[in-house]
């Protein structure tokens, strides 16, 4: 399966004679931390700052708790300072945030919500807004999901270009789609990317944090199901192929969701793949492979931040690193205490930086800077260092 250990030779930095696009955007998710210091944010970094959450409430924009979040959202704009052509904006939704389905159901209820946006972003002076809705048509999280999503998805966006463009400036609108087919069969993808500047497609938690099977949650890589065949992953992916749960059964990729939306009729400027700024990890998980595509006792920890990992992880001796060819992804196992860990490292985002490039896409973006290590040698600097090389 092109699994081997880090060798001496593998290295971030590859030479490219000629990328389609030298100028990715380097998009990042933002949780304000609990030691809030907007003035540490290395927004020198970024072209865009998504700042997240708000809710849908009472049907429209809002801050649940506005009395806490909307200072820290102000400070995080005074950063703009620093640099000048950063880009601030404001994510609305997140996984099991409901609320979407009843608000996009009738226009005076779209129009209620578009009109609090509006507000939102003039109160805010912020350069746009994400749409993080999970997911139209589709329950997540016991959200509520109706047929009419689809259509009803479309005319919001529709609504929310048209409310941006009331402003003197242009206002960026984009949205969080999922990095896996099934999604695309639920909204109106080539209408909805007539009003959005770019789709943030989330190409992680590929393998979920419900999954009893490991494998890699944020792989770059088009891995086959033939390249996987006679593992237990596989024989998973075959089943939920079978009942229709997948639409086929391959492992799932950003470069395979990618090259399905381009040829759905996406432009590949308007693409913006996901990296993960934290890792999955399992227990119980036997040796075979070295803990990839087997059957484990369950999830030791849901995610760990990348910061985390570095600090404890990639420190312990009890851990070694293993790089997937295929999915060009690493990923860790422990064989004395059977744990298994898919993440991504300053390895993997900056081939994911690269491929952006080389593709012509719109960049890069990831969930979330927080998760990231303060110190040298960060995902972000990788990310940084592989646009800027």
């Amino acid at each position: 399966m092109g699994c081997s250990p880090q060798s001496a030779n593998q290295t971030e930095e590859t030479v490219i004679a000629e990328t389609a696009n030298p100028d990715p955007v380097i998009m990042a998710y933002y949780v304000a931390e609990r030691d809030y210091k907007p003035e540490t944010i290395p927004v020198e970094k970024l072209t865009h700052i998504i700042y997240s959450f708000t809710n849908v409430v009472d049907g429209e924009m809002k801050f649940r708790n506005p009395e806490s979040a909307g200072p820290k959202l102000a400070a995080l704009v005074e950063q703009k300072s620093r640099n000048p052509d950063l880009k601030v904006m404001i994510a609305c939704g997140g996984w099991g945030a409901d609320g979407f389905s009843d608000m996009a159901l009738t226009e005076e209820s779209r129009a209620k919500f578009i009109q609090s946006a509006h507000d939102f972003i003039q109160e805010y002076q912020l350069d746009g807004m994400d749409m993080d809705w999970e997911y139209p048509g589709i329950s997540g999280a016991g959200t509520m999901a109706r047929p009419e999503d689809t259509n009803n998805f479309t005319a919001l966006m529709k609504g929310l270009r048209e409310m941006l463009d009331t402003f003197d400036s242009h206002k960026i609108l984009t949205f969080a789609s999922a990095g896996w087919k099934r999604y695309y069969n639920h909204i109106e993808v080539n209408e909805v990317m007539k009003y959005a500047d770019y789709t943030n497609v989330m190409t992680y938690d590929q393998v979920s944090g419900v999954s009893i099977y490991t494998g890699h949650h944020t792989p770059l890589g088009d891995v086959t199901s033939e390249e996987t065949a006679g593992t237990p992953f596989q024989a998973h992916l075959d089943s939920l192929f079978e009942d229709g749960s997948n639409l086929d059964n391959d492992p799932r990729s950003a470069q395979k969701i990618v090259d399905f939306l381009i040829n759905e009729g996406v432009k590949p400027e308007q693409i913006v793949i996901g990296s993960a700024f934290y890792g999955r990890v399992w227990k119980g998980v036997p040796p075979e492979n070295n803990g990839l595509y087997q059957l484990s006792g369950g999830l030791q920890i849901g995610w760990m931040a990348y910061h985390q990992i570095r600090k404890t992880y990639e420190q312990d001796s009890k851990f070694k690193r293993y790089w997937d060819e295929s999915a060009e992804a690493p990923y860790m196992y422990n064989a004395e205490d059977s744990l298994f860990l898919s993440y991504d490292d300053t390895v993997s985002v900056a081939l994911k930086t690269k491929y952006t490039m080389d593709k012509g896409l719109g960049g890069i973006m990831f969930w979330e800077l927080g998760n990231d290590t303060k110190e040298e040698g960060s995902l972000l600097d990788a990310i940084y260092k592989a646009a800027n090389e």
